[in-house]
């Protein structure tokens, strides 16, 4: 995988946000690959799509691109929050690729968000746009990357190294169980998983999970087992290969 961006695609516009919106497609369209089949070429919609960039003519996955020269934060402005609820229970919702670049060099970090991690809780509504704007009253929104478990998070170059593809597509396979489960089964899933990641530690117990009991009863009001829950959540987590259970409350991270 070649990271520079190649001369024959330089876009003759005068905006440099136009600009790397053709290199960066350009790109990923020759070098990127398809992350849940392997193959080796995306392909881009025609200009002006609603949702979707570019998709895999062999599994038909399809993909939203995101590109920016400084790295991706806690946060990724996206478009009308309503649209993005719509989206959620959608079967062709696109997954998320994020591209950060070096200008002058090319790409930096590139890395796939799955579009069975979008859940509401990573999904932030923005203040309405103000009287006098040109779209007053439009509402926006951003997808919280902060509240992605980093398993959620496959990358493919990190910080100018290019990842193994085995690992990549074997990442990508080990969570696919996720489309099988229901919004809520999946939130509870994926709000499970980053407590404990959040735990630091490849080996962590039972209460260990627990010390987060006020944070997901924050999250789920409605639901008075939240121990129960957990317990539960951990039970899925390793029956799906993400977690061993070695006995006695304790558990081993994979």
């Amino acid at each position: 995988m070649k990271l520079g961006f190649e001369e024959s695609a330089q876009a003759p516009y005068d905006s440099g946000s136009q600009t790397a919106r053709i290199l960066t497609e350009a790109w990923a369209t020759k070098q990127a690959f398809c992350p849940n089949c392997g193959h080796a070429e995306l392909s881009q919609f025609p200009n002006n799509r609603p949702v979707a960039d570019l998709h895999c003519k062999n599994c038909n996955e399809e993909f939203e691109l995101k590109s920016q020269k400084s790295k991706f934060g806690s946060k990724v402005v996206d478009g009308a929050y309503h649209k993005m609820c719509e989206r959620l229970a959608a079967e062709n919702n696109p997954n998320l690729m994020l591209l950060n670049y070096i200008p002058k060099l090319g790409v930096n970090n590139f890395f796939v968000v799955p579009k069975h991690f979008f859940v509401v809780e990573i999904i932030e509504k923005r203040k309405p746009l103000r009287d006098g704007a040109r779209r007053a009253g439009w509402i926006g929104c951003n997808i919280l990357l902060s509240n992605l478990p980093e398993a959620g998070k496959i990358h493919i170059v990190r910080d100018g190294v290019v990842l193994d593809r085995h690992n990549v597509l074997e990442q990508w396979q080990k969570s696919l169980f996720l489309r099988e489960e229901t919004a809520t089964s999946r939130g509870w899933l994926l709000n499970v998983l980053r407590c404990v990641e959040a735990i630091h530690a490849k080996d962590f117990s039972l209460d260990d999970v627990y010390a987060f009991e006020s944070r997901l009863s924050g999250l789920y009001p409605m639901n008075q087992h939240v121990r129960q829950k957990i317990r539960q959540q951990l039970q899925v987590l390793r029956d799906r290969g993400y977690l061993v259970f070695l006995g006695r409350g304790r558990y081993r991270l994979l």
